[in-house]
């Protein structure tokens, strides 16, 4: 899951998604959506992942988040790294996402999305715990991968996924469940 956001006012607050408390972070995410002037989403499907690797996909996704704002803005800061082929000028800030309101509002949009999206894969795939860990890789995520295999939700490419056995072929029903 990848995020842009415009802020329509200063926001409280704001700040890591990963650092916060989720209760802070859905009362933020209320408030970001809420103020917002703008805000653009992309889910990046597992297989488009699998295929065209991780950091690839997290700069076209973002570059794909800023074309769906629906205001104008004169440039775009992102989280950790510079994205090209943006239509304005853009600067990557390490951590940005502690320094910069923006990012930290497009990285809590994002992390409470895509908890969301791993809460509701969770009635699908119940045995796999996504609602608890929602997609990292915790220790009960691993045994159930093993004891499992993989969904076809999984991202075959990662290595907790491919130390499963998977057999890296993707399932019909694909959900994103990207990166913030």
């Amino acid at each position: 899951m990848i995020a842009a956001v415009v802020l329509g006012r200063p926001i409280d607050g704001l700040g890591d998604s990963k650092l916060l408390t989720a209760s802070r972070r859905d009362s933020l995410y209320e408030r970001i959506t809420a103020t917002a002037e703008a805000i653009g989403l992309v889910v990046i499907p597992p297989g488009e992942i699998d295929t065209r690797g991780l950091h690839k996909s997290n700069i076209d996704g973002m570059r794909r988040a800023v074309a769906r704002l629906s205001c104008e803005f004169g440039y775009v800061l992102t989280d950790g790294f510079p994205v090209p082929g943006l239509p304005v000028p853009s600067l990557g800030i390490w951590k940005g996402d502690q320094v910069a309101a923006c990012v930290a509002a497009a990285s809590i949009v994002a992390k409470v999305t895509r908890d969301r999206m791993m809460v509701a894969l969770d009635e699908c795939h119940p045995r796999y715990g996504f609602a608890v860990h929602k997609g990292y890789g915790t220790v009960d995520h691993r045994r159930a991968l093993e004891t499992y295999g993989p969904c076809p939700d999984h991202r075959f490419s990662f290595s907790t996924v491919a130390r499963s056995g998977a057999s890296g072929v993707m399932g019909e029903n694909e959900v994103g469940a990207g990166v913030a």
